[in-house]
């Protein structure tokens, strides 16, 4: 299926019922009174966060969804029946905007969320409603109130624990099948990961995490070389990133210390907030460094750098040195996880049930 990430839509709920007017007329009831009943509500428009859905494809090619109106007042005391409304359901991370304003409108960050963003309009009243003691023969009803209409901008960002960070062909996708079950494509040559993969950590029974792969980040990526940057966005949602570096690349021109400084300048670029998150240096490809070079080239690479965090030295491809990487990642998570505990989500498609406005 095609990942798609960003999407257009018009979301229109519906009209209210008009309200009725009119009077009982019954043999040998000469006045019989007002009877007629008010319009019904117009269908809303909600939005379900579904943990099944990973891409807004559905979106892409549907933009125009509506909610049926309400059905109009009639006599002999009946009133419309409100209109259907319609779920749509859309991938867990997914950020709902104004499309014109920009402004942010709903998140849905927790699966099984629901938001209401378009409401139905009211029904209208019928003459029924406004019998009185004093006004007896009420002439007066009401047309529905109209249905709201917006148009939304949709934007998916992954929700993901732990974020990969790295140049093409520094081994993330490797390392992702290698620890989780995602089964992403694996080639020996660039971008090969061309949309973000999510893999599942099992660290033990009842233990995991969850990890996004991106594609791969060159230097100019702010200016559109390479596949751009704006992949960037599924990771300003994790609570840590990888940074994988290859610390033994095959052209021994290319020097892994500034295509580690030149991704850290392109996320910079991008969003200072996802620049300040926790980071990891994660050091691949050890096996392809002879075991007696190991240790002076990890020790040289660290002081050009001038990294002061943590250092982990793995082969993906031989899975040497990720079971305590995962661990690590692990522990940290939860500690993240148990400081942010959520709320049960509420829903608000039954709040007319239980009687509120």
């Amino acid at each position: 299926m095609k990942f798609v990430d960003e999407a257009y839509i018009e979301v229109a709920a519906g009209d209210g019922g008009n309200g009725c007017s009119s009077f009982r007329r019954e043999k040998f009831r000469e006045f019989g009174g007002p009877d007629g009943g008010n319009g019904g509500r117009g269908g809303h428009v909600f939005a379900l966060a579904d943990p099944n859905l990973n891409t807004l494809i559905d979106f892409r090619y549907a933009r125009r969804h509506e909610a049926r109106r309400g059905q109009h007042g009639m006599g002999s005391d009946m009133f419309g029946v409100a209109g259907d409304d319609i779920t749509l359901r859309m991938p867990v991370g997914t950020i709902i905007s104004d499309a014109d304003t920009g402004e942010v409108l709903h998140e849905l960050l927790q699966p099984g969320e629901v938001v209401l963003v378009a409401k139905g309009g009211d029904g209208g009243f019928g003459n029924l409603h406004f019998k009185s003691s004093t006004n007896r023969a009420p002439r007066q009803k009401t047309p529905g109130w109209p249905g709201e209409k917006h148009s939304l901008k949709l934007e998916l960002k992954v929700l993901a624990d732990v974020g990969l960070l790295g140049m093409p062909n520094a081994g993330k996708s490797t390392f992702i099948a290698a620890v989780s079950n995602a089964r992403p494509k694996i080639a020996d040559y660039p971008f090969t990961t061309l949309y973000p993969n999510l893999g599942v950590v099992r660290v033990g029974p009842e233990q995991s995490f969850v990890v996004a792969d991106i594609p791969g980040l060159i230097e100019g990526a702010s200016e559109g070389a390479g596949l751009g940057h704006q992949f960037l966005r599924h990771l300003q949602r994790t609570r840590l990133l990888l940074h994988i570096v290859d610390i033994a690349p095959f052209d021994e021109g290319v020097d892994p210390v500034a295509q580690a400084r030149a991704i850290v300048a392109e996320l910079k670029k991008y969003d200072k907030t996802l620049h300040a998150k926790p980071r990891w240096l994660v050091l691949n490809k050890l096996d392809m460094v002879p075991q007696a070079e190991r240790d002076a080239r990890v020790r040289d690479f660290v002081r050009r750098l001038r990294w002061k965090g943590p250092v982990f030295q793995i082969s993906a491809l031989t899975r040497e040195g990720c079971e305590p990487l995962i661990q690590a990642a692990y522990l940290f998570v939860r500690a993240q996880q148990v400081a942010d505990a959520p709320q049960e989500p509420h829903d608000p498609r039954f709040d007319d049930a239980r009687g509120v406005q």
